[in-house]
């Protein structure tokens, strides 16, 4: 292309382009100037305007000044035509800031040293396939149609903060950046989204931070991440989405963070991180989910996690945590365990009692033992219920002991008042020892123990039934004993 061929605005760009000399053809002295919005970028004039086929031309075969380093710094212009460089070697940096382009850029499959958008105003961008050796900044975009990253390769950072982005289509995710390589961090807090953002196999070398972002795709995946792996945190604070998260499968070696958010899928499952491996899972302080929290498989270091935080249905079988904070009170951890979607999981009632073994609460372990032998014992037939019904009146499965002392020495009270009133016959006259009626209730109480009473006088009448009452009573309380004994040596 011949410098001749060119507006006064293009041959502007032309001539600062070997040197690296910025054009700026924003009037206002501040971003926010109405007249240099990039929203209206197409009530701008000739005087601001460029063509796509002169950017090309520049970045792919403009003269070179010796001892000059060129970059492309266009801010504040309308870009009208196609920008095309698909599977183009770009060796300069780009930066096209608070621009207005009237097609989508085509960068597919290219090569690019650095790309900055900031702020700019797009119907949509395709960097699918793209190799970039340094960040790309999408800052503040206003981005009309999908922003397509799939199976990119950027060496630095992805930054996204504040932009926005739409689409009319919902079956096409508005952000895809599935399969996609960052070599560091995924900047985009205040990022606002209709549609679905798509991030499954993607690698991330740092962090994500989604603070303040509004993710908005109803009755659909909001953000849909599945087998992401993140090698640092992913924070998403005061994050607020409607439809669902899918985190399924994915790693994050530092702390999944969601702290005050608001996840909302009525319906649906509004937060699925099942056959995950996460070093931390923070659910403090957030506005209670709407939808189902799938948290199936997964294994934890550290879970976070407030019982208000999830009123609805949960699934939690085979979830493996090592610490659960806060420490809470059992009576508001155990309704959590009722409400799974799943039926009586033993797994998650172990899981428990291991946290609060871990914090030295034996007490609240025990209770959530006894909590979890009687939702088993709906299970069972109506035998075992009943058998069941009996170990708990008694012994509380074994994990209240001391009931069996206070139905012993209840026992033990009315017989020996009983016997003392009213002494059964000796079998043998001259041989029977003294009669005693403490040690003969005993006797009658105590399967294995005897004191020689038992043997040597025969009650009569309602007091013979009465140690009928008492001989099978001791053997099931012995019976609930044993078996709550061998309950807890087994544990430990």
């Amino acid at each position: 292309m011949e410098i001749n061929d060119l507006t006064a605005a293009e041959e502007r760009v032309w001539r600062a382009f070997p040197k690296g000399e910025p054009v700026d053809f924003r009037e206002g002295s501040a971003e926010g100037d109405t007249a240099d919005n990039p929203a209206t970028g197409s009530d701008w004039g000739p005087e601001r305007t460029v063509r796509a086929s002169v950017l090309r031309a520049l970045l792919l075969g403009a003269p070179h000044e010796d001892g000059e380093i060129p970059r492309l710094r266009l801010s504040g212009a309308r870009v009208t035509g196609q920008l095309k460089l698909a599977y183009a070697v770009v060796d300069h940096p780009l930066h096209l800031r608070y621009c207005h382009f009237e097609e989508s850029p085509d960068f597919y499959g290219s090569r690019l040293r650095q790309l900055n958008l900031r702020g700019s105003v797009l119907p949509a961008v395709n960097l699918a396939s793209v190799r970039i050796d340094g960040p790309l900044r999408m800052t503040d975009c206003r981005v009309r149609g999908p922003v397509r990253l799939a199976g990119s390769q950027i060496a630095g950072a992805l930054f996204m903060d504040g932009a926005e982005l739409t689409t009319s289509d919902p079956s096409v995710p508005v952000l895809q950046l599935h399969q996609s390589v960052l070599g560091d961090g995924f900047a985009a807090p205040g990022l606002r989204v209709r549609g679905e953002v798509r991030l499954d196999g993607a690698t991330v070398g740092g962090s994500i931070a989604l603070d303040d972002a509004e993710l908005s795709n109803p009755g659909g995946h909001a953000l849909c991440a599945r087998s992401l792996e993140v090698r640092a945190d992913m924070r998403a604070r005061n994050l607020r989405t409607q439809g669902g998260i899918d985190l399924r499968g994915s790693r994050i070696a530092g702390s999944l963070d969601f702290t005050r958010a608001r996840l909302s899928n009525p319906g649906g499952t509004a937060l699925r991180a099942s056959s995950c491996t996460l070093g931390e899972l923070w659910l403090y302080r957030c506005v209670p989910i709407e939808g189902r929290l799938h948290l199936r498989r997964s294994r934890i270091d550290v879970l976070g996690f407030e019982s208000e935080v999830a009123p609805g249905e949960v699934l939690f079988n085979h979830l493996t945590y090592t610490a659960l904070n806060p420490h809470e009170p059992v009576h508001r951890r155990l309704p959590l365990l009722e409400r799974d979607g799943d039926g009586y999981v033993p797994y998650a009632y172990e899981q428990l009692t291991a946290a609060y073994r871990h914090v030295g609460d034996e007490a609240a372990a025990r209770r959530v033992q006894l909590a979890k032998q009687r939702r088993h014992r709906a299970t069972l037939p109506f035998l075992g219920r009943v058998w069941g019904h009996l170990q708990d009146t008694t012994v509380g499965y074994g994990f209240r002991p001391l009931r069996a002392a206070v139905w012993l020495l209840s026992l033990l009270a009315v017989g020996s008042v009983a016997y003392a009133l009213h002494h059964p016959d000796p079998l043998k006259a001259g041989e029977a020892p003294q009669f005693n009626p403490v040690f003969y209730t005993l006797d009658l109480l105590l399967p294995v123990i005897s004191f020689g009473q038992e043997g040597a006088f025969a009650p009569v009448g309602g007091y013979q039934f009465l140690s009928y009452v008492l001989i099978l009573t001791g053997w099931i309380l012995a019976t609930t004993v044993i078996a709550g004994v061998s309950r807890s040596v087994t544990r430990q």
